[in-house]
């Protein structure tokens, strides 16, 4: 088996036969796998799996579990998964069809390799509900496609430039073996800790310059949305804690992933801050300076380093003027890069 789709459902009926019709694509299917986890849904979610499993036996399972959130359902379609390479596709996003012939070709090369690959890395394109113009996140600056790489031939990457859940498959094994990966349940945004405690156990990647993942955006009530993000802001907080615990020393990856990981690490905290700031609660003010705190107490060379970025000299600003910069700040990249 070459490659597992891990497919998280919680109530998206309205969704998941979109996201499944994007990745039933190919005539032979005997090297793919389709994990649908239905987690709880109380809508027509797990019906609607079941149907598509009768009717794509030998490529689509379903599990039902009882809700344990995204980090749950993740944890047990990795567990269960059979295929080389993991590709976690959320049931209200989908997959672009001619990009996805082209990675499984790769993928299935990777598959008789002597060494494959631990990581393949792809583009993905933010599905903004209402908007005509999509931006698609690429890595061509970043990284040379179809090459064999090693940290230290990555280059740097733009602010808005991160490696997310959505543009990596990983080796099964080195999610499952190497890093262990076991994500809280009952909490969002845990998409960031898949996307970052394992990249340590990551010795070889890929990149390949392919529109893959359509990231769907903008419906009322997602995770991603302002207001969402401020009441939830305990759970960004939990997150962001679990990534500094797996922050790596400096010296024990390679320079190329340190300056990576710094970097990623480096956006989360300041999307932390700025959530705590734009709530305009004391309590919340008091707790971001309680995780700039935590990062120093737990991982003092990475809060060097996040420090001596402009981001992190700005994030760390005291006081009201240092609120008043993040504010102004935020609302820039709103209103002019489209940050949501």
């Amino acid at each position: 088996m070459v490659l597992t789709f891990v497919v998280p459902s919680y109530n998206v009926e309205d969704y998941l036969g979109r996201c499944l019709s994007s990745l039933l694509i190919e005539q032979d299917l005997s090297d793919t796998e389709i994990l649908i986890v239905n987690d709880g849904s109380k809508d027509g979610t797990l019906a609607l799996a079941r149907e598509y499993e009768s009717r794509y036996p030998n490529v689509i399972r379903v599990i039902d579990q009882p809700n344990k959130g995204h980090g749950g359902a993740v944890n047990t379609g990795v567990a269960n998964a059979r295929g080389m390479y993991v590709k976690v596709v959320d049931a209200d996003d989908w997959l672009d069809m001619v990009a996805l012939r082209n990675v499984l070709a790769e993928l299935r090369t990777q598959a008789q390799a002597a060494a494959p690959v631990d990581l393949v890395i792809t583009n993905y394109t933010y599905e903004k509900q209402g908007k005509r113009i999509k931006k698609t996140v690429r890595y061509g600056s970043v990284m040379r496609p179809n090459t064999i790489l090693g940290w230290n031939e990555v280059r740097r990457f733009r602010p808005d430039q991160n490696l997310l859940m959505h543009s990596l498959i990983y080796r099964t094994k080195v999610l499952r073996e190497k890093a262990a990966l076991t994500l809280p349940e009952h909490t969002f945004y845990v998409d960031n800790i898949y996307a970052y405690a394992p990249l340590p156990q990551v010795r070889t990647l890929m990149y390949l310059d392919e529109d893959l993942y359509r990231y769907f955006i903008g419906r009322e009530g997602q995770s991603v949305e302002e207001e969402t993000m401020i009441r939830r802001i305990d759970q960004l907080i939990r997150v962001v804690r679990a990534m500094i615990d797996a922050t790596p020393g400096r010296d024990a990856v390679p320079a190329g992933l340190y300056r990576y990981m710094i970097h990623y690490l480096t956006i989360n905290m300041a999307i932390d801050s700025v959530f705590m700031v734009l709530s305009k609660d004391r309590e919340n003010y008091r707790r971001k300076d309680e995780l700039w705190s935590y990062l120093a107490e737990h991982a003092p060379e990475a809060d060097a380093a996040v420090r001596g970025t402009v981001i992190g000299r700005l994030l760390t600003v005291r006081g009201p003027l240092g609120r008043g910069l993040i504010r102004l700040g935020y609302g820039i990249a709103h209103n002019i890069v489209g940050v949501n």
